[in-house]
């Protein structure tokens, strides 16, 4: 029994991550109508910088706190200088847009740290193992259900407890009157998309020590996100956090039950929601 327990709290984490990944990704889609491709890519160029500042001797703790940082200011500037061009135009442009930024992205990490992947170890402190009695559990794995959980109360708390929340909620009914209030609604995208990437740049950087990095796992991990907003519903803070956490979950028990099904019973959860719910677990009908 205690396996299961195991591979659960282990879907908990690993959920929390996905959750991290898609929130900014189902916000950012909620106010700007705007389905950003290259997500993916900032959650890569989180892990890879978060990997660097490390071997140049910054440490865990500030790389965890910075490489967010730098990827919402990169995020910033691509959005303010090149996204808000294109908002207008078709949807297929700002998919071909997108998907491009994120190869370029992907090719720049590839010329700079190589093709081939690293492993990150986290520090001392949280390495082993904590006992609550006869179950084990990794301390880093519960550092990151740590961290990933008062972030998702922060985010909450910024979302429905902040001016900046009211007006990215009242932004996602309509935008039109948000702008005949007087506010800045570019001001406002470019935060909002800013804040999307520095989600996506920690979960990359909390990954890192799970996985290691490699070039290719921006791809990976926007395929988990769609799978995870659309689950939990397009623009939805709730339903990233639901369907984070059963992706995580189904995923992680699935690889002791029918490890080589763990990847397709995902996508199997999914087309169950969209059958029963198509507008997605917390989704506003259409």
């Amino acid at each position: 029994m205690n396996i299961y327990l195991l591979q659960i709290a282990n879907g908990i984490g690993i959920g929390m991550l996905y959750f991290l990944l898609a929130v900014g990704l189902s916000i950012v889609f909620g106010l700007l109508r705007f389905v950003n491709f290259s997500h993916g890519a900032f959650y890569l160029i989180g892990a890879y910088f978060s990997y660097q500042l490390g071997v140049m001797g910054l440490g865990f703790w500030w790389s965890l706190l910075v490489a967010p940082v730098i990827v919402g200011v990169f995020a910033w500037v691509i959005e303010r200088f090149v996204l808000r061009h294109i908002y207008a135009l078709p949807h297929h442009f700002h998919i071909l847009f997108t998907v491009g930024l994120a190869l370029v992205l992907q090719e720049a990490v590839i010329s700079y740290w190589g093709p081939l992947g690293a492993n990150i170890s986290p520090p001392d402190i949280l390495q082993g193992v904590v006992m609550f009695g006869s179950f084990i559990f990794p301390k880093y794995r519960l550092f990151v259900i740590a961290v990933t959980a008062v972030m998702a109360l922060l985010l909450w708390w910024v979302l429905e407890g902040t001016r900046l929340g009211a007006i990215v909620r009242a932004g996602s009914e309509s935008t039109e009157m948000v702008s005949l209030l007087g506010l800045n609604i570019d001001r406002i995208f470019s935060l909002v998309f800013a804040l999307g990437a520095i989600t996506a740049g920690l979960a990359g950087a909390l990954a890192g020590p799970i996985r290691g990095v490699d070039p290719f796992m921006g791809v990976e991990a926007l395929g988990i996100a769609f799978v995870v907003v659309v689950i939990g519903g397009l623009g939805s803070f709730f339903g990233a956090l639901a369907g984070g956490l059963l992706v995580g979950i189904v995923q992680s028990l699935m690889s002791t039950i029918w490890s080589e099904g763990a990847h397709l019973m995902i996508y199997v959860a999914m087309a169950a929601v969209m059958l029963l719910r198509p507008n997605g677990l917390f989704g506003r009908s259409s």
